[in-house]
């Protein structure tokens, strides 16, 4: 489905993305890992098409969308719920929504993708004309993937989602992103709590200073010393 290779990206000069090469097969969720700063956000930032890599490539189900626009990659089947939730606060849980699924020109289609969000995040359903500035950040964070997943994507980007939410609510949030890939949606976690990401996903990604260092299944990283004392806290 996804193959990136060889990405590369600055910021005024100071190298962000050294090389990056990845791959998300359908169906599958991969964690994406690595220390403050090592080029995840970026990473799939290009994936996205919200930045054009300068350096690498990228295919997904067989097209080089390495130039891409994210208005591109939409439509392609890509989505990306970025770090901060970023909802539209002054607007309702059902408008935040509609927001997400413009790409459904059909009405009928559209109204069945709001539905389908709802049976997913019941809580959403319950708030539906809620403001979305007054929701808890847990609230915000599942109006945000939903609203990503408006466009039914393909492939959905998860950039961060735990980030800033009480530990009670964290694994209530990972049981709904495992819901949503058996629902058939394959997954790109970025995330800092490495232990609920390998928990969910059957492979993980390792990037040091702009670099994949490795690649392995889950479960033989959460055994692994080395990742353990990296990101566990063992």
């Amino acid at each position: 489905m996804l193959e990136v290779s060889g990405l590369g990206y600055s910021y005024a000069g100071a190298i962000a993305v050294r090389d990056v090469t990845l791959r998300v097969t359908a169906g599958e969720i991969v964690a994406l890992l690595g220390a403050n700063g090592a080029g995840k956000s970026t990473t799939v930032r290009m994936i996205a098409g919200a930045l054009r890599p300068q350096r690498g490539r990228i295919v997904f189900d067989g097209q080089d969308v390495t130039t891409a626009a994210c208005h591109d990659m939409v439509p392609r089947g890509v989505a990306l719920c970025p770090e901060g939730r970023l909802v539209m606060p002054q607007m309702t849980v059902r408008e935040n929504l509609l927001m997400g699924g413009y790409t459904q020109r059909d009405r009928t289609a559209r109204d069945a993708a709001m539905e389908e969000m709802f049976a997913i995040f019941p809580r959403l359903a319950e708030r539906r004309g809620q403001v979305a500035g007054l929701m808890s950040g847990g609230e915000q964070q599942m109006l945000a993937i939903a609203r990503a997943l408006m466009s039914r994507p393909k492939l959905l980007i998860l950039d961060e989602p735990s980030l800033g939410l009480a530990p009670k609510l964290v694994r209530e949030l990972f049981d709904l992103i495992r819901s949503v890939n058996a629902r058939g949606t394959s997954i790109l976690l970025v995330e800092q709590n490495a232990r609920q990401a390998l928990r969910i996903s059957s492979r993980a990604y390792v990037l040091e200073k702009g670099v994949t260092v490795r690649e392995d299944a889950s479960e033989k990283l959460i055994g692994d010393d080395a990742i353990r004392s990296a990101f566990l806290g063992a």
